[in-house]
């Protein structure tokens, strides 16, 4: 459980710098002059770039049997993409420091996710659920901390009724600097952790399906179908933006999400060691696509903020959870690589979808993206009963 540990204070602090200002980026984009559909093509092409790399750092994680080098570099990435997004003067600057910090996830991600699995033999499913858990903490805090920086310094007026930032560029900057410390942070921690692995080169895999086992090609397929819904979180924020919530309205609702999956990932992932992953993954996709639907047309502000905690169960009900299912079923020779795989389709969905999302916001109605979600949720949910 060592490197479980350490691997989540390391994504602990990650998540905290990150999440200072996640929840703030499609409004820093709107200040910078892009739109909606900017949103969208910023989020698909960045989180697409971080998925499609993980097959490949994965395999290359086989190749090398070294997991803990290549997890070190992308923690790396995330941290320098954060100076882009500080010396900005447009949305083009937000591009590439999304890019640059996603394409560090996507380094990142399937050899750390390789190390949790190959560091604990049974009950990956309450490792992950640890490791879930102080990741969506770090969110916690680093949400709680970008709304006490607001309100420590003044930057916001009240008017109208609501709280309102004075001038939404220099505060999104200076979280965005103040977020720099628990990334570098981070990086240090991961440099304590033992690599599962060594000796000889492993065997390659790119793309060879054979040795994929059939249950898992079913689920890789329904995950593809559900992540084509499955359009960026920011477009859940824009549109609380629209209907005249705050920034620390936006950042609360945020800070919700993040509680309840936090709560929950832990207590869901050691109930999938028990009943096994099938059900929960099921529910999961389930309140994705109810939550989504409903969201399209809800506009009363306390149950957006009770929308936004079950969707936070959504995620405790899928993340960990999927990772040890890919686990379980993959070969040990080729854990790494399935895991990135798994992460690679999710990541060809994303594009498509965040790409979707914007189109049918700007040009149909915002409510046409959420009720195109919550219809594939719906049927991944259906998907999963079937193939799992």
């Amino acid at each position: 459980m060592f490197n479980v540990i350490l691997t989540g204070i390391t994504s602990l602090l990650t998540d905290i710098s990150t999440e200072m200002f996640y929840p703030l980026i499609s409004l820093y984009i709107v200040a910078l002059g892009g739109g909606p559909q900017t949103v969208g093509i910023i989020e698909g092409i960045a989180e697409s770039l971080a998925s499609l790399l993980k097959v490949f750092s994965g395999n290359i994680s086989d190749i090398i049997r070294r997991r803990k080098p290549i997890a070190i570099l992308g923690y790396s990435f995330s941290t320098i993409g954060k100076f882009f997004m500080y010396f900005t003067s447009s949305w083009l600057g937000v591009f590439w420091g999304r890019v640059v910090d996603r394409i560090g996830k996507g380094i990142r991600t399937a050899p750390r996710d390789a190390l949790i699995a190959e560091s604990v033999k049974e009950n990956r499913g309450r490792a992950f659920g640890i490791h879930r858990a102080m990741d969506t903490l770090g969110a916690f805090l680093g949400v709680l901390i970008s709304i006490l920086l607001i309100k420590r310094f003044e930057f916001y007026k009240f008017e109208n009724g609501v709280y309102e930032l004075k001038n939404y560029i220099p505060i999104f900057k200076y979280i965005i600097l103040i977020s720099l410390i628990p990334g570098i942070l981070g990086v240090l921690v991961i440099f304590f952790t033992k690599d599962t692995m060594g000796g000889t080169l492993g065997k390659k895999l790119i793309f060879n399906f054979k040795v994929i086992p059939k249950k898992l090609k079913g689920f890789l397929l329904i995950t593809l179908i559900f992540t084509f819904g499955n359009s960026s979180n920011q477009f859940l924020l824009l549109k609380a933006k629209t209907l005249g919530f705050s920034i620390i309205s936006i950042l609360t609702l945020y800070l919700v999400y993040n509680l309840t999956y936090a709560l929950f990932s832990y207590p869901l992932g050691r109930l999938s060691d028990k009943i096994g992953r099938k059900w929960i993954i099921v529910f999961g996709y389930l309140i994705y696509g109810l939550v989504y639907i409903f969201y399209a047309f809800v506009k009363n502000i306390y149950l957006i903020f009770a929308l936004f905690a079950i969707y936070g169960l959504y995620m405790a009900f899928t993340e960990g959870i999927e990772k040890a299912l890919v686990s379980d079923i993959s070969p040990d020779e080729y854990k790494g690589s399935l895991i990135g795989l798994h992460a690679t389709l999710v990541g060809i969905g994303l594009f498509l979808a965040s790409l979707i999302g914007g189109v049918l916001w700007q040009y149909v109605s915002p409510e046409a993206t959420f009720i195109f979600g919550g219809l594939m949720g719906l049927i991944a949910s259906l998907g999963m009963l079937i193939v799992l």
